[in-house]
């Protein structure tokens, strides 16, 4: 297994892993995502912003994140531990459904976190969905607090802060 850096030609593949990945939530009741989102459009921007990362295993890619530190307006409101705006932002971490639970989402959590340190920042921030308890929980097992909650999107419940500081 590795990470690296998507492609923009790998769009379609990285697309398939995340209709897996709605589709495994969607049948444990998360309705986080669906059908309209992530959607090729927002995933062609990380990936020609060179931000976003995939897991490849045998030539397949698995998962994928994309780290930057571009944060909704949203995340203005909370009372960030961080007071330095020394911060990397994860965004859409996703790992295709038959690879749950064998740990490729914490590796990639853990490789932000490398990402800070070898960058000189100080901490990650993150947003999950009110409704999703595996996501808050997985977050909170890596030692990510609670900060507070934003209102991101039109007909879904709120989504939860997340913050670690690093460094």
């Amino acid at each position: 297994m590795i990470i690296r850096k998507g492609k923009i030609s790998e769009l379609d593949n990285i697309m398939k892993m995340y209709k897996s990945c709605v589709s495994g939530m969607i049948k444990n009741g998360i309705d986080q995502w669906d059908e309209t989102y992530p959607d090729n459009k927002t995933i062609f921007e990380d990936l020609d912003n060179q931000s976003y990362y995939v897991v490849e295993e045998k030539k397949e890619i698995i998962g994928g994140i994309n780290i930057d530190q571009n944060q909704d307006k949203t995340y203005l409101d909370i009372n960030w531990e961080d007071k330095t705006n020394s911060f990397l932002v994860v965004h859409r971490l996703a790992v295709k459904e038959e690879f749950w639970n064998k740990k490729i989402g914490k590796d990639l959590m853990l490789f932000a976190e490398n990402i800070v340190i070898k960058k000189g920042l100080n901490s990650i921030r993150l947003d999950t969905y009110s409704n999703n308890p595996k996501a808050m929980e997985f977050y909170r097992r890596l030692g990510y607090r609670k900060l507070g909650s934003i209102n991101l999107k039109p007909n879904k419940n709120e989504y939860y802060c997340f913050e670690k500081i690093i460094t």
